[in-house]
């Protein structure tokens, strides 16, 4: 009994010296906004998961062992970062040997477009201008020996042998002839088609060898979070065999199951209020960005994803995915309700609330805030429907509502528009 009574009395104490704390510390101060009231679409929620926009589960374009394997489930990867490494060493000798055989062809080429120096042609000349000396010679000779033979001062051995010698003189020069307009020339252009060729053939051989080495290397697609693993260090895996998972959690889907006779009142576009059970410090707004027209033949009931932009801390994603969210969709005809500020919830408790302030009577723009528990209905843009003990034009406080305590003194700093957008926000209405 006596431990009663002096809890009773501690309580009345501290009660006291809050009260005589926040005297002597003043009123508050806030800025408002006034309710307002608009047609709007009545609502109906809907329950839903927190999906990731992108998925990919990875597997290795090429068969290999796992040389290093970087990346644990949960790990945050950029795009193109490494997510596991296969051994290289085979493939990486056989690139070296088609890189040496690509460079010979490269040269073998090289040595057909520049043609013939300068010194392969002047000695084919020369020997050219030798031949040429040497048939006029042999020529020159056998006109004499066929003088001499026709005089019969020869015989017939002597003359074939003449003739022979300056047959022979002149096809060395045709030939050394031809062989020197080769050299001005140079290679044909099929040859040097021919050489290009090769060098083509080659050139695609060390792309693909190449190309099979950047495959050793598995990179993830895009940002997103680990949440499997499929190898590990020292295991073979083949082509096609998956080596992990990843998901984009930047923006996230609710994907919810919308009855029939409510699917032809969404329309893409759509802003939504999203609640998440698991954070029921914040509420999210989202956007309807598809509505799949396939139902689920026993439900009846049509797929609809609506977007949320996600919120990344240091210790991961805010919206993770499998959250269970509730969704509140416009479902039904418009009739008039009460709208205010989304920075006017004040969320944590068992139900949302917002800080009503009734004016003093005496005192223009001071007066007492006063709680009032509130229902949430559907999101237009900066404003949010809400249902209570609330009437039009009242101002509700939508900056410094953190602070505030029931029945505290405030004095209004600010009047503002009730969809103006936030300059400090003690609540993350936006996910």
């Amino acid at each position: 009994m006596r431990v009663a009574t002096s809890l009773v009395a501690s309580i009345c104490v501290c009660a006291l010296f809050s009260g005589q704390l926040m005297a002597q510390r003043g009123p508050a101060t806030v800025g408002v906004a006034e309710i307002i009231e608009r047609e709007t679409a009545s609502g109906q929620t809907f329950v839903g998961t927190v999906l990731p926009i992108k998925r990919s589960a990875i597997g290795s374009a090429v068969g290999g062992r796992v040389a290093e394997f970087p990346v644990n489930e949960g790990d945050f990867v950029r795009a193109k970062q490494p997510l596991a490494q296969l051994l290289t060493n085979t493939i990486n000798l056989e690139v070296d040997a088609e890189k040496a055989e690509l460079d010979l062809r490269k040269h073998e080429l090289a040595e057909l477009e520049n043609g013939s120096r300068p010194d392969e042609i002047k000695r084919a000349k020369a020997l050219m201008q030798a031949a040429k000396a040497d048939s006029e010679y042999q020529q020159k000779r056998r006109k004499r020996l066929e003088s001499l033979y026709a005089r019969k001062a020869v015989n017939d051995d002597d003359i074939q042998q003449v003739v022979s010698e300056s047959i022979r003189a002149e096809e060395l020069y045709q030939e050394a002839q031809a062989a020197y307009e080769l050299a001005v020339e140079g290679p044909r252009k099929e040859k040097i088609a021919q050489a290009k060729s090769q060098v083509a053939i080659q050139q695609a051989l060390v792309d693909k060898l190449e190309s099979q080495v950047v495959k050793h290397t598995i990179i993830t697609p895009f940002d997103g979070y680990v949440v499997a693993e499929h190898t590990e260090v020292g295991q073979w895996v083949n082509s096609g065999e998956l080596v992990a998972e990843v998901i984009a959690l930047g923006e996230v889907d609710v994907r919810v199951q919308v009855l029939e006779n409510h699917v032809p009142h969404v329309r893409l576009g759509m802003e939504v209020r999203v609640e998440v059970p698991a954070i029921p410090e914040q509420v999210f707004t989202g956007t309807v960005v598809m509505i799949i027209p396939q139902a689920d033949v026993r439900a009846r009931t049509f797929p609809v994803k609506v977007r949320i932009k996600n919120t990344i801390t240091k210790d991961g994603p805010l919206l993770k995915s499998g959250m269970l969210a509730r969704a509140v969709l416009p479902t039904g005809a418009k009739q008039m309700a009460l709208l205010v500020s989304k920075d006017a919830l004040v969320l944590g408790g068992p139900t949302p609330m917002i800080y009503v302030v009734d004016p003093s009577p005496d005192k223009k723009n001071y007066g007492k805030a006063r709680p009032v528990p509130v229902q949430v209905g559907v999101a237009n843009g900066r404003l949010i429907q809400v249902k209570g003990n609330l009437k039009r034009g009242e101002h509700v406080v939508i900056r410094g509502n953190e602070r505030l305590r029931p029945g505290q003194d405030v004095v209004i700093t600010e009047v503002m528009s009730p969809d103006a957008e936030p300059k400090t926000k003690a609540i993350n209405t936006d996910g």
